[in-house]
């Protein structure tokens, strides 16, 4: 939460600096924001296409753990032990007791 506050008044000053110069932002907010978004989104294709060049699997749980976090700035919950909820989710009840 800090980071988003953080950055959020980083914004708004950035701002002020604009309208005490008569400066407009270089690009309407949407299409900023949507471009911001892109990029992100584009750092995160590289890491899947070198893991397949790899010869590696893509999975959505690999995707999940690898890339969403980079694009969201938020950790998994699970970040802490992935492998516990994987095996945990491929055994049935019976098995567990």
């Amino acid at each position: 939460m800090k980071l988003y506050v953080i950055s959020l008044a980083t914004g708004i000053l950035v701002g002020i600096i604009y309208a005490l110069l008569q400066v407009r932002s270089p690009a309407p907010p949407a299409v900023a924001l949507i471009g911001l978004l892109g990029m992100l989104i584009g750092e995160q294709v590289v890491p899947p296409v070198k893991r397949m060049l790899a010869g590696e699997p893509v999975t959505i749980a690999w995707f999940h753990r690898e890339c969403v976090p980079k694009i969201t700035g938020v950790q998994p919950k699970d970040a802490a032990a992935p492998g516990l909820v994987a095996q945990s989710a491929s055994k049935p009840a019976a098995e567990e007791h």
